[in-house]
């Protein structure tokens, strides 16, 4: 019974840390879009030793013109707060905000592996971290976030094509085709940008490799790499 008090204390303590957050949230761009040129990744991966939960992030720094890697960087740890759906950015922060300090490249935007907008409260992991970031802040998703019952409209089999997901009135985010006869992912803006400029960004990052954008892939692939290389350090 204390561990479900326990458990509810902390559900509505981050539920009202969104909520107040959520009132300041700016989906303008806050700077020029051709200032816009390094572009980071991040992406995190869990496992679980005995019965204590950890979890790596990596952080890769991408060039927008040459799309070319410029910084990559990681750092991991305990996961001390319990898993809470809609709530998942108290767990990652810290180690997101502790792989950013490793940075020698200060991105000017970040592209989160999760969503943004897209989110009950409108504060997925990509918006939640803008407010420490103070940065533009990306969500890119693979899979669908369902809510309020709310399914999405396919995009037409097109490069490019994308559907905006309207919950209650309101643009949540997009369902985008970045490859012909592939499924889509689901984009949404975090902070300080527009979904049409993070529309764009996101094709941008598109090559013939992969149907997910380039920073969030290669942060998504350093993280298994880098997790499989801690398991085998800690056994």
């Amino acid at each position: 019974m204390d561990n479900i008090k326990q458990f509810l204390s902390v559900k509505n303590d981050a539920i009202e840390i969104q909520t107040k957050l959520s009132r300041k949230i700016k989906l303008i761009n806050c700077c020029n879009v051709s200032d816009i040129n390094k572009i980071a990744g991040v992406d995190l991966a869990y496992w679980k030793e005995k019965e204590e939960e950890y979890a790596v992030c990596c952080i890769v720094v991408l060039d927008r013109d040459t799309k070319e890697m410029a910084e990559s960087q990681y750092s991991f740890g305990r996961i001390r707060i319990p898993y809470i759906p809609g709530c998942l950015a108290f767990r990652e922060l810290p180690l997101i905000l502790e792989t950013v300090q490793k940075l020698n490249i200060t991105p000017d935007l970040y592209m989160f592996d999760g969503n943004g907008y897209l989110h009950p409260r409108h504060m997925g992991i990509a918006t939640h971290a803008s407010f420490y970031l103070k940065k533009p802040t990306i969500g890119v998703a693979k899979s669908y976030y369902k809510i309020n019952g709310v399914d999405f409209d396919i995009p037409s089999n097109e490069k490019n094509a994308y559907t905006d997901i309207i919950i209650n009135g309101e643009i949540y985010g997009r369902a985008l085709r970045t490859v012909k006869d592939v499924k889509p992912i689901f984009i949404s803006a975090g902070n300080y940008i527009d979904l049409d400029t993070t529309t764009k960004i996101v094709c941008e990052f598109i090559n013939k490799e992969s149907h997910i954008p380039l920073p969030t892939r290669l942060a998504d692939i350093a993280t298994h790499k880098m997790r499989k290389k801690l398991q085998i350090i800690n056994r």
